[in-house]
């Protein structure tokens, strides 16, 4: 039997599959996607299906010989890929949608098929390079000074555990000032790093659910007068229930004030900034000491893109590793080993998509569809104040969320009309809790959404 290593040619994948099928599936797959693309209007905007169900179907005995190609691909498409939500849908305005764009899609496919690896600048020069360069573009969008380090992760919430372990990190514990609306990811990093309870101050938002600086203020007072050490405040630029923002200039200078530093949760409404009423309403979110934001969310690129920007010599000092065996993969004292800015040693990298559409659309294409979105939320505003006899604006339009509640109606009532709609597959809608009140909310962020959909998804829900 003739051995492998007679000739230099080697088949083009791993285990074997020729070329011409290797050609079949990946235009396939391309023609899925497309198809899948182009009407998913037509879908559902979030389907499910009972765990017994799915698992019978896509599952079975291990398959210990092949099985046909054409089955398994049909059975990924029609039946896994089918049953979930569809964050891209025009209608799907639950949690914070993820309309994903094509040029994007394809950053990730060129990512994934060439097996792409960021985490050291030897092992990985071109797509660091790449890195960089988003991360820079990223920091000049947000307006943030030139002294910012930055680190692509999986999302908001490994974004703030990064930051805050950082923190940590170089100046220990200490307390940790937030609101009630703050998300729910930054608590539990505050717990996942070990931090004790008592350390934690959940301050009650103000009426318009911001956190409120004179209350962070008064905290901090009580604190220092009971001998703990005050170390940091989490602000929120576009909270996801009501996208409201907190006043960054008046916790700035409290922080500078006081010396703590200011940590900004920006995963969803920071992208905001690209525009000219966005940038107005995040005034100040420029002076944080970190600022996390979600790509996949606003600039539409696929799950998952987070980012964490924060002051330079902060990162590497608390992250840097290197044992015996990543010696041959060390960067020179110029290069930057995105291992050694956070958690992750195996990191694929998450730039090129952001890249690759960036360079695609040109900024302007994503502001223009980040103000039509801020501008669609408004108008849903607008047509549910037109009928006030129905409808109550529970909090106004902001940074593309709205918040709203039909008259005399229960929370259940709320709850059931929500679950109906989204049930029937034409829109996805879900409650929020604000203030021990249930109300309906809307995450208007699609740029091809139109007010069509706006009115008969409102309709829809008051019928």
């Amino acid at each position: 039997m003739g051995s492998k290593d007679e000739g230099r040619s080697y088949p083009a994948d791993t285990l074997g599959m020729d070329k011409e099928s290797m050609r079949r599936l990946g235009y396939a797959a391309v023609d899925a996607v497309i198809e899948h693309l182009e009407n998913k209007n037509n879908e559902p905007a979030i389907d499910s299906a009972t765990p017994d169900s799915l698992l019978n179907a896509l599952g079975g005995a291990l398959p210990e010989q092949p099985k046909a190609s054409n089955e398994s691909f049909d059975l990924l498409v029609k039946t896994a890929l089918h049953h979930q939500q569809h964050g891209d849908h025009p209608r799907y305005f639950a949690r914070v949608p993820g309309p994903s764009s094509f040029a994007a899609i394809i950053g990730e496919w060129l990512g994934t098929g060439f097996n792409t690896i960021a985490a050291s600048w030897p092992g990985g020069a071109g797509p660091s390079a790449i890195e960089l360069i988003v991360i820079d573009w990223l920091r000049q969008l947000m307006d943030l000074p030139k002294d910012y380090d930055g680190v692509l992760v999986s999302g908001g919430s490994h974004a703030s555990l990064t930051a805050i372990a950082a923190v940590r990190g170089q100046w220990g514990d200490g307390c940790v000032y937030l609101s009630d609306q703050t998300h729910a990811s930054l608590i539990r990093a505050l717990f996942t790093l070990g931090f004790p309870r008592e350390l934690i101050r959940v301050l009650p938002s103000d009426d318009r659910y911001r956190l409120s600086t004179a209350s962070v203020e008064e905290a901090i007072a009580n604190d220092l007068q009971c001998g703990r050490r005050p170390l940091m405040v989490i602000a929120t630029a576009g909270s996801t229930n009501t996208g409201a923002v907190d006043p960054f200039h008046e916790l700035a200078d409290l922080c500078e004030a006081q010396g703590l530093w200011l940590h900004v949760d920006g995963a969803y409404g920071a992208p905001a900034a690209l525009t000219d009423s966005g940038a107005q309403s995040l005034t100040g979110m420029n002076r944080a000491d970190s600022l996390t934001l979600d790509p996949h969310k606003w600039l539409f690129q696929p799950y998952d893109a987070g980012c964490l920007l924060i002051k330079s010599g902060v990162l590497e000092p608390s992250f840097t590793m290197n044992p015996e065996y990543l010696k041959d993969v060390q960067g020179s004292d110029h290069a930057v080993d995105f291992r050694n800015r956070g958690f992750e040693l195996t990191r694929r990298s998450r730039a090129l998509k952001l890249w690759f559409s960036f360079r695609t659309y040109g900024v302007s294409k994503f502001r223009e569809a980040i103000e039509y979105s801020i501008r669609l939320a408004e108008f849903a505003e607008e047509y549910l104040r037109k009928d006030t006899h129905r409808w109550e604006v529970v909090t106004p339009a902001q940074l593309g969320i709205i918040c709203f509640a039909l008259r005399g109606q229960s929370a259940q009532e709320h709850e059931l009309r929500a679950q109906s709609l989204s049930e029937s597959g034409f829109a996805c809608v879900t409650t929020t809790k604000l203030k021990n009140r249930i109300v309906l909310r809307l995450c208007i962020i699609n740029p091809l959404t139109t007010q069509r959909d706006i009115r008969e998804t409102i309709n829809r829900l008051g019928e």
